[in-house]
């Protein structure tokens, strides 16, 4: 067992986590059981790169599946590869790219582990064409306290299955997982950027790109006010025709040491993202770029949650649904300018209608809108409770695990299907987070 203790990407809440680390398969039952046993639940971990308090185990203790990173089988011809929970989406890249084939679904990281990906059911750049990672996951195996090892898929335990996908890893250990990959001619992309003056202007790009191209975000200025609300950068992409099939490793900057006070703060944010936007052309460019800058240009700063200080941050990330989109995205950015709080990196992208399989997946077809705030105080007694009712009016939700301050009563009204995770459940596994929402 290590004594290093583990926290969420956020770094808050600050419960630290003592973990056991799981090396092979054959150990995890062994494993599951003596801290059942010592601690009376526990949690899968993998990176610990969830925001909030959805990867702390409620006893603070979890099970680290980190690693176990070995991949199990690859059909190349078909683009199906069988793997560990512990693989990172990083070294799923680095074998699959130069047999030209990627991951149908990515999020803006690739230090996520495989398990985690699903059981966050994460979405990416592309959720209005291919959904979420869920749904391009064939079969996986779980390990429960209660029943032992299953075999889960879309036609076989399907309800455990969707329970699984997106379920937080309360149902059980994700032992591995088989997923489809997407084939690929080239690892680059052509890429279209555009910047726009306000959030009428980006709906509008979005009408115009969205059906074009496999890839769609957009950038916000966060700290715009009045007649420029919304405005920000819009990025469209596709992977390229020609070209190399490159694993691409850029050289990376870290953050060496967390500063005693957070480094964002309302003046540079302004500044910052003042330079940003006008940097960026004011008609449509093109131009072909590395999957690695398009795709996760945080990953080039490794452990960039330190500017935030020693208290951390939390992001918000809601997703508004379609009708009520435009009078909802426009009143969260507007409280959002008028609190004089965010981040550099404000996403805005819209989401498709594919239905995810998993009973409490995130997304719907609508917009979504995730930014950082540096911790303090006044998020959850002042800002928090603003954007929480403005997305409560228009039939929104906040993502699970990006959240560290969501009430009961609205995590039990926008996701339905949570009674049914509860019921399957392994009863040697609960979360803080789960703990919060549901008692």
């Amino acid at each position: 067992m290590s004594t290093a203790r583990l926290l969420s990407w956020g770094k808050h809440p600050r419960f630290p986590q003592l973990p056991t680390s799981c090396n092979w398969r054959d150990e995890l039952s062994r494993k599951l059981a003596q801290a059942r046993q010592a601690q009376g639940t526990t949690l899968p971990y993998g990176a610990g790169l969830s925001y909030g308090d959805s990867c702390l185990a409620a006893s603070d203790h979890v099970l680290h599946m980190r690693p176990l990173d070995r991949f199990i089988s690859a059909d190349w011809s078909a683009g199906v590869l069988v793997a560990e929970a512990g693989v990172t989406l990083e070294d799923i890249l680095s074998v699959a790219i130069p047999r030209g084939w990627f991951l149908p679904v990515t999020p803006g990281t690739k230090y996520i582990t495989l398990g985690g990906a699903i059981a966050n059911d994460v979405h990416g750049k592309n959720h209005h064409r291919r959904g979420t990672f869920g749904r391009h996951v064939r079969q996986l195996g779980l390990l429960r306290s209660d029943s032992g090892h299953q075999v889960c898929s879309p036609g076989s335990e399907a309800g455990l299955f969707n329970a699984t996908v997106g379920g937080l890893g309360l149902t059980g250990l994700i032992e591995w997982a088989e997923i489809q990959l997407v084939p690929i001619r080239s690892s680059q992309i052509d890429r279209v950027t555009q910047r726009f003056g306000d959030l009428d202007e980006f709906f509008a790009l979005s009408a115009e790109l969205d059906h074009k191209h496999e890839f769609c975000v957009a950038w916000i200025d966060c700290a715009a006010t009045g007649n420029a609300i919304g405005r920000g950068i819009h990025m469209a992409g596709d992977f390229a025709e020609d070209g190399p099939l490159a694993v691409e490793n850029p050289r990376k900057l870290t953050v060496p040491l967390t500063p005693p006070v957070s480094l964002v703060n309302g003046l540079m944010l302004r500044t910052f993202n003042e330079l940003h936007w006008r940097k960026a052309p004011r008609t449509r460019s093109r131009a072909r770029v590395g999957y690695a800058p398009f795709f996760y240009p945080l990953d080039a700063i490794l452990k960039w949650n330190r500017i935030y200080g020693p208290k951390g941050f939390q992001q918000y990330q809601a997703v508004i649904p379609e009708g009520e989109e435009r009078t909802g995205i426009h009143a969260l950015l507007a409280a959002i300018a008028d609190s004089r709080a965010g981040s550099f990196l404000a996403v805005l992208k819209r989401c498709g209608p594919a239905r995810s399989p998993g009973l409490i997946s995130f997304p719907c077809s609508g917009t979504t809108l995730a930014l950082d705030f540096p911790q303090t105080d006044r998020l959850d007694t002042a800002l928090f409770p603003r954007l929480d009712a403005i997305v409560r009016a228009a039939g929104g939700r906040i993502y699970p695990a990006k959240d560290a301050h969501m009430s009961g009563e609205d995590f039990r009204s926008s996701y339905p299907g949570w009674s049914e995770v509860e019921a399957l459940r392994d009863p040697a596994l609960l979360s803080r987070f789960w703990e919060r929402v549901t008692r």
